[in-house]
Order: C-alpha cells, then structure tokens, then sequence
C-alpha cells in the first residue's frame, strides 16, 4: 500500500505500521525517508520518492543503505596494555538507552576499531549511564554510518554515531552531549592476523570493551592474550570519508 501524507507524517505512518508491514511511504528527500524508514524501529516496507533531482535521488540511496548497515566485527588478540599518563578523553553521551554487548567503534586509526561498551552495568561506586560510552581520547576515529568517521573531538550535539552490536548489526544514535576531560589514561594494542588496532582508553574499571560472546570486559583486568571484538576496514580518510591512497597510520 502506498501512503502520501497530507500535512502529519510520523504519526500516521506510526499508526499504519504497526497494523502492517506492506506500507510503502511517499517521500520527497533523503530526511523524509530515513524517518520512514525508521518508525517505530520497523520501519516501512519501503519508500517512493518524487524528485527531479539526481543528488536527492543518490542521498535516498545513500539512506537506505545505512538502515540495517552490517559490520563485520572480528576478535582481536590483546598484545599490549600500557599506561600512557595524562589526556583528554570523550564521553559520548546518546539520545538512547544502549544495551549489554552493544558498543561504539573507535580506534586510534581509521583501518581498524576496537568495540567500547556503553555504561551499562551496575557497581556499588558510580550509577550506570547507559545512554553513554566512554568513548576514548580526543584524537581517535569513531566510526559513523555509511563507512564513514570522525575525531571523538569534533562530534557535537545533533550529530549521529554508529551503535554495533556484538552480532554485527547496527543502528545510529543521537548525540545529546559530548562531555571532555582530563583523566588518567591507557594504550590497548590486538591483533587479528595481519591486522593490528589500538586505542587510547580513560584507565578505570568502568570502561569496557566487549569479548567474542558480547560479554563486556573492564580495561581493568584486561590482559594480554584477551581476545574483544572489533573491525578492520580501509585505511584513509578525507574529513571523515574513505578514499583511496597511499596512508600509513601507526
């Protein structure tokens, strides 16, 4: 069934949605589709799009393919943790309520990624804040939609971050705040065949990364020969987007 609203448009979708799952949605950009694409985290069956225009009609492309975006995750070998002093590390605090085995992508280069897990469980020390994930320090990718990054430092409230879970599968989040401080801090090293990722973490027992089973483990008792999920993919970036050349990152 195709609909065409005449002025509401989530909440009509909302309604016929969630008593089918045939609903084709008329759209006329990128931002239309996405929202049709994503109520009530079914989303449509699909989107029809009326446009003249040839770019509006590659960014609906474009959003389709981000829906649903499969990573590949991987387990990577711990070979190195080291305490490297003092630096500024970022909390990206979401406009959601993450789960256990859920995390960002986030490296110290933009060929490979470790998964951080969100805060999530309980301790008899702080409250967990599952809406955030301690991220990593200032300089490091993470990963967004599309295959594409950015500096930990440049997101901003109202940006969009990838979420994986342990499985692959991903969904973004919305930024709410971004918080930046100056804490103690922690160099992780893996591998993964001739794969090699690391990043700089804030060094405390609340920040996690995630075993092969989605199990969340605390950089605090990490150890070398530790095997946590995360992914490899083409080095070099051009402001965030993958290109490319020749790159060394080390």
């Amino acid at each position: 069934v195709i609909v065409r609203t005449r002025d509401w448009t989530v909440i009509p979708l909302e309604n016929l949605v969630a008593q089918s799952d045939r609903i084709i949605a008329a759209v006329g950009s990128a931002d239309e589709a996405k929202v049709a694409l994503t109520v009530l985290e079914r989303g449509t069956a699909g989107v029809l799009l009326s446009t003249d225009d040839p770019a509006e009609i590659r960014r609906v492309a474009k959003a389709i393919a981000g829906v649903g975006e499969e990573v590949p995750l991987v387990p990577f070998e711990v070979t190195r943790i080291v305490p490297v002093g003092m630096g500024d590390r970022v909390c990206v605090d979401t406009c959601s309520i993450l789960a256990d085995g859920e995390g960002m992508l986030v490296g110290n280069t933009s060929s490979a990624f470790l998964l951080v897990h969100p805060e999530t469980l309980e301790n008899p020390y702080v409250a967990p804040r599952p809406f955030r994930v301690n991220a990593g320090a200032v300089h490091a990718y993470i990963r967004l939609a599309e295959g594409k990054t950015a500096y930990l430092a440049d997101l901003a409230v109202g940006d969009k971050v990838l979420v994986a879970e342990h499985t692959g599968p991903t969904h973004e989040a919305v930024v709410g705040r971004v918080k930046i401080e100056r804490r103690p801090l922690l160099l992780v090293e893996a591998k993964a065949g001739d794969a090699k990722v690391s990043l700089v973490l804030q060094n405390a027992e609340t920040i996690r990364l995630v075993r092969e089973d989605g199990t969340p483990v605390s950089v605090a008792v990490l150890a070398v020969g530790d095997k946590v999920l995360g992914s490899v993919e083409e080095g070099g970036r051009h402001f965030g987007v993958a290109v490319k050349e020749t790159i060394l990152e080390k």
